[in-house]
């Protein structure tokens, strides 16, 4: 009799972590309710205010990521968020230690950050990287793995570290690569030079 509980146990158990899988899931518009074709979001991602987090067509966001857009979160065509990370509108990271306990206490705080979060266009993020309140990435911008991210970073940029800074640009690695597929170049000169 054990024998059968501890299959039955088994099986119970394989068909709820398999059900408990993350999946992507697909939506032809975004949460303002604007056609928006081919959006990817996974199931394990947490999405906060949702209202004001405004995605446009081909954005990718991975699994086990954490956006949080009370203050306003801008994603642009074709972004894609790999895994594992945390894009933010505010902070209490430093208000937290001025004020201990009395934190609760009070409505306007000192140390407390908050400010809208801007991706531009085919930006790419790596996995476990903090985007910040007050942050705005330019189009065409690769974060790197592991990167703390904010403040205001140009067109192109290659973006790393922790504080995040510009290491590079994209256009140039881009143009290596052009040089040798020529028949990229009408595909990338329709979005990068508009």
């Amino acid at each position: 009799m054990r024998n059968v509980f501890s299959a039955i146990k088994r099986v119970y158990l394989r068909f709820f972590a398999s059900q408990a899988r993350p999946i992507m899931v697909y939506y032809k518009r975004n949460f303002q309710k604007e056609k928006k074709e081919n959006i990817r979001i996974s199931s394990s991602t947490f999405l906060d205010y949702k209202e004001r987090l405004k995605i446009d067509k081909e954005v990718f966001i991975g699994h086990f990521n954490f956006v949080e857009a009370s203050n306003g979160i801008e994603i642009e065509e074709g972004v894609q968020i790999t895994n594992y990370c945390s894009i933010t509108t505010h902070s209490s990271h430093n208000s937290i230690r001025l004020y201990g306990e009395k934190y609760k206490d009070f409505a306007n705080l000192v140390g407390y950050i908050k400010g809208s979060v801007f991706i531009g266009k085919y930006t790419f993020v790596g996995p476990h990287s903090v985007i910040m309140p007050k942050t705005r990435i330019g189009k065409g911008s690769l974060v790197s793995a592991y990167s703390y991210v904010q403040g205001e970073f140009p067109d192109f940029s290659i973006i790393a570290g922790n504080p995040a800074t510009v290491i590079g640009s994209t256009k140039k690695m881009d143009q290596r690569i052009l040089e040798q597929h020529a028949e990229l170049k009408p595909f990338y000169e329709a979005w990068a030079n508009d």
